[in-house]
């Protein structure tokens, strides 16, 4: 037999993953503290904590997040396409070193040709 909730009238479908499961949690809890504020019950740290999240500083921290992880994505695209180039430039030594005649890497060691410390 299914269990009916108060709000929905019907039990949702189980989560797929672990997000989804959380997801599901975090919709019930915020139901439960609206049903308690409605009728009253709600307590003073239940009230304090959305009137917290309704204040600009809240959504300030939100925007400074946001733009944190956007520069960490645009510095690991950075590192990425560094190492794509590093890659293209060995490629097209031991290209240019197939023209001479010279193809054997042993006498070229990597830190020499690409000039790394």
């Amino acid at each position: 037999m299914k269990q009916r909730t108060k709000s929905s009238g019907k039990r949702q479908p189980p989560a797929m993953t672990a997000e989804a499961r959380e997801a599901q949690l975090i919709s019930l809890a915020v139901d439960c503290v609206e049903e308690r504020m409605r009728s009253g019950k709600a307590s003073a740290q239940e009230y304090i904590h959305f009137l917290k999240l309704a204040t600009k500083k809240e959504e300030l921290e939100l925007e400074k997040l946001r733009r944190e992880n956007e520069l960490l994505m645009s510095k690991k695209e950075v590192l990425d396409s560094s190492k794509k180039m590093e890659e293209a430039y060995t490629e097209a030594i031991k290209a240019m070193r197939s023209y001479t005649g010279n193809d054997d890497d042993e006498n070229y060691p990597k830190e020499v040709v690409l000039g790394i410390d």
